[in-house]
């Protein structure tokens, strides 16, 4: 080996031993190795950010996105409400989400798949009681075996079919992939089931502030206006809509306080005391269109964008012993008090006569420009801005259809990937499906750094010839051996390398050293480049092999080492029970 090749496997190997250890946040580690590696000469320098501009980093950004997006809009809470009311079993609601992202992987790219049902895994987890993480990677493993399926479900199928067509006159068609696909999908749902229990319960490691602060319960008050579809209707059929998140202190009907029993028939009129965290309180108030104290804003007014932010009242703050009548914070300021936290104290009062306090975190809506210096007229601290659109109906159709259109738009070749995404996250902004502000605390800028750093990195496996030198060791290492050993070599190598060379590479690498191999042991060459494009299609063991990994790691809160936890023995599964069923539909003799 030359010193540039030894280089190349040392970086990548200290790299490899920093994420295990764990020490240092993964986009850290990855900036320094491209560091390392520029210092040595293995990256050139001009070339040092070019993986900033790689499509892999825009569709995870923008899929982060259009998943927030389509979360925003209420149809993932209507659809699980509707279709399964009473799903609450872990393991129930892991066979539905495993079943859809699989077969849809199949049909729709397998990162499009996990990005419409990520918001359900969350609501699950939220129903459950349990970290989200429980959820997220193995349906990112369920996203990877679906796309094993067909020709279009993954791209180490669609280039691997393009070699096959030049090295045997003819591809590989839509369905050929489907004996061998299916049956490792399924066998890699039925592991999947009886062992999520290995996945870490993690949480968020990079959470924003605003994240922080979700556990907050805030004190609003609604009114059911004749518009809202639950005038008639009881109480809890209300409250269904919370997920169990929001309570009702009490109803104000009229001069009368009425307790809030369950099954209490709501009328045109009543004032409900709401509690619950921000969240949760704004899509209830969203979804059964109920009116919030206090005027309507009008962005058009001043030409601003309308906001909400959270802030603290603090010890010399003018707003201390005076409610929000008193202060007529709507006809003086122009800005709405949406809600009210009191840490450890339920707040009983209607929100207009709350005497507020010292300490107390108060939510007001107002125009963006105007805000600031409201704050620190009224002697309060800033803590996190909130886009809550409390009170404003959500198109819950729209997000779905950008989504669709964007999908289609792949399917038919009309557009890459990368752009598909990147328009339908813009069209998700421009007709105001996501707020402005949003849009970065959506994306994960610790996850695309790292991935933009990482790339020109592992590229130099290949720039340095150190790839060919795995192909040599592999051509001397299976010589004599038999069928099934030759694909089983052919199919673990796959695996190991495509983390660092990114299934499409893998491919395009692995192929055409297992068709010669194939064909110096008197072989059919067909098992062995099935055997190239399940393996790299199928990296289980790390976070940046592909993207779908790489989408879930920080909603997930994974560290690098998480994923072969339960990326191991599935690996291992998938190994078992390709090779004969490979030899079974693509006989080698």
């Amino acid at each position: 080996m030359t010193t540039e090749q030894i280089l190349a496997f040392a970086v990548i190997a200290i790299m490899m031993a920093t994420f295990l250890w764990g020490h240092f946040r993964y986009d850290i580690v990855a900036c320094a190795t491209l560091l390392i590696a520029v210092a040595l000469g293995l990256v050139p320098a001009a070339d040092a950010f070019s993986g900033f501009s790689d499509d892999i980093v825009v569709i995870v950004g923008s899929a982060l996105v259009v998943s927030a997006g389509v979360a925003r809009s209420g149809i993932v809470d209507a659809a699980i409400k509707r279709f399964f009311p009473t799903l609450t079993s872990v393991r129930a609601q892991m066979l539905l989400l495993l079943v859809t992202v699989t077969v849809l992987s199949a049909f729709i790219k397998n990162i499009g798949a996990l990005a419409i049902m990520m918001p359900v895994a969350f609501q699950f987890a939220r129903r459950s009681g349990i970290q989200a993480s429980i959820f997220l990677m193995p349906m990112a493993f369920g996203a990877l075996l679906g796309g094993l399926m067909t020709q279009i479900g993954t791209s180490p199928n669609i280039v691997v079919s393009r070699l096959r067509a030049e090295i045997s006159g003819a591809p590989f068609t839509m369905f050929d992939f489907t004996p061998v696909g299916a049956t490792l999908a399924l066998a890699g749902i039925v592991f999947l089931i009886f062992f999520y229990w290995l996945v870490p319960r993690r949480e968020n490691q990079t959470p924003s502030l605003q994240e922080a602060l979700e556990s907050s319960t805030f004190s609003t008050e609604a009114t059911l206006g004749k518009q809202s579809p639950f005038v008639g209707k009881t109480l809890n059929e209300l409250l269904s809509l919370g997920a169990g998140e929001v309570i009702v202190a009490a109803i104000l009907r009229g001069h009368t306080r009425i307790s809030p029993f369950p099954d209490v028939r709501l009328k045109e009129n009543d004032a409900l005391l709401l509690e619950g965290p921000s969240e949760a309180l704004d899509g209830i108030v969203s979804r059964a269109n109920l009116s919030l104290s206090g005027g309507p804003i009008d962005s058009g007014d001043k030409g601003g964008e309308i906001t909400s932010i959270e802030a603290v009242i603090s010890r010399d703050s003018a707003l201390i012993g005076l409610s929000a009548r008193d202060l007529s914070l709507f006809n003086t300021y122009g800005v709405n008090l949406l809600a009210v936290s009191r840490q450890g104290k339920r707040i009983r009062e209607r929100l207009g006569q709350l005497t507020l306090r010292s300490g107390d975190v108060v939510l007001l809506q107002g125009q963006r420009q105007a805000l600031p210096g409201l704050l620190l007229e009224l002697g309060c601290l800033p803590l996190a801005e909130r886009e809550i659109l409390l009170g404003t109906p959500r198109n819950a159709i729209l997000p779905l259809a950008i989504l669709a259109v964007a999908m289609a738009a792949t399917a038919l070749g009309i557009a890459p990937v990368a752009v598909a995404f990147f328009a339908a996250a813009v069209a998700m902004v421009i007709l105001k499906v996501i707020p402005l502000s949003e849009i970065y605390r959506a994306i994960d800028g610790p996850i695309l750094v790292m991935l933009g750093a990482l790339i020109p990195v592992s590229e130099t496996l290949k720039t340095t010839g150190a790839s060919d030198v795995i192909a040599g060791w592999l051509e001397r290492t299976a010589e004599g051996m038999p069928a099934y050993g030759a694909l089983t070599l052919i199919l673990v190598t796959a695996m190991a390398v495509t983390p660092f060379l990114n299934n499409a590479a893998t491919v395009l690498v692995m192929a055409p050293i297992a068709a010669s191999f194939a064909t110096g042991l008197g072989y059919r060459p067909d098992a062995f480049l099935m055997a190239v494009a399940i393996g790299a299609g199928c990296d289980f063991l790390t976070p940046i092999g592909h993207q779908c990994n790489t989408l879930v790691m920080g909603p997930g809160g994974y560290r690098f080492g998480d994923y072969a936890r339960l990326g191991l023995p599935l690996s291992i599964l998938i190994v078992v029970v390709s090779i004969p069923v490979l030899l079974l539909v693509w006989p080698v003799t």
